[in-house]
């Protein structure tokens, strides 16, 4: 898409949202099993297991054919599904409008909600969304309807317009922590909140929120980001500007290149440990590649493959 998100080009990801799965039927080792399916026993579809009759158990539910064969009576145990509605939060804020490739990390995590609401939507579950950029959250309702995701869309692409390289508004760290908070206070379990920014301001309170979100809740973090802040270009200076003020980085020397690879790695390695140390994946998303490739094989590739081991 390049600069900018248009809407039309969102809509239109809806016929590329296939190959890659968010639903909770998931295989049981996949990369996002979890709380999905109801802790509510019942006569449901999926059957569960056989166990021995307990009193209080519904005598409909009594296998008479093990029961039969066995000393005791025994019942089919069946794990009742459940809507598991999703919440997309979705960065705009200005440290997103940057990109030295394809697209802008802005439209990529446009391009990223917009898959997976259409996801969603097909799947016939629930999805809102919290939009945020550096002056304000705004909220979307999560609503089982199309036109729930085209104000969702429409909501993304017209942030996202607002972004421009001398946009007067501060940065914001905090934002990223605001939406979070938002998001907790509706999601309050067996939801599923898939957050795709390039996590500008995560510290230990964005650890802590996700971890309490966790609990309850399944949480996918799509983390944005540009092949400059994993491979530096040749050594030759480099003129970067913040829309106020601009530095040219010696990128000959070596110890300026080894500072900001540092700075990077230090960053990017605080938010994929969470991948590990709290459970929550992590999907890097390039600006360079094809983003529904890129999903497809991040998610469906990973749960195909455990389907076959």
């Amino acid at each position: 898409m390049g600069a900018y998100a248009e809407l039309d080009s969102l809509i239109a990801l809806q016929f590329k949202s296939r190959g890659f799965s968010l639903h909770h039927r998931q295989p049981v080792h996949s990369l996002l099993f979890g709380r999905c399916a109801s802790r509510v026993r019942g006569r449901g579809l999926d059957f569960e297991e056989l166990r021995a009759y307990v009193p209080g158990d519904d005598v409909r539910s009594i296998d008479w054919q093990v029961t039969a064969r066995m000393p005791k009576p025994y019942v089919r145990v069946y794990t009742e599904e459940r809507d598991r509605p999703t919440m997309l939060i979705v960065d705009q804020r200005i440290n997103m409008f940057f990109g030295s490739r394809v697209s802008m990390k802005s439209v990529v995590a446009a391009e990223i909600a917009a898959l997976a609401a259409w996801r969603v939507f097909h799947q016939g579950d629930r999805v809102g969304a919290f939009v945020f950029n550096d002056d304000s959250v705004e909220d979307i309702p999560m609503r089982r309807s199309r036109p729930t995701i085209l104000r969702i869309l429409a909501r993304i692409s017209n942030m996202n317009h607002l972004l421009r390289a001398d946009l007067p508004a501060k940065a914001s760290p905090g934002r990223l922590n605001e939406a979070i908070e938002s998001a907790a206070r509706v999601c309050r379990r067996d939801a599923l909140i898939v957050i795709a920014s390039d996590f500008d301001g995560a510290d230990q309170t964005t650890r802590d929120l996700l971890l309490r979100l966790s609990r309850s809740n399944d949480i996918v973090c799509c983390l944005t980001y540009d092949p400059l802040s994993v491979k530096l270009p040749a050594a030759e200076p480099l003129i970067v500007s913040d829309g106020e003020l601009q530095v040219e980085l010696q990128l000959g020397q070596e110890k300026v290149r080894k500072s900001i690879l540092d700075a990077s790695d230090e960053r990017v390695g605080f938010i994929l440990s969470w991948q590990h140390e709290l459970g929550i994946p992590v999907l890097p998303i390039s600006t360079a590649d094809d983003v529904p490739t890129q999903l497809r094989h991040l998610l469906g590739g990973v749960a195909e493959l455990r389907r076959r081991t």
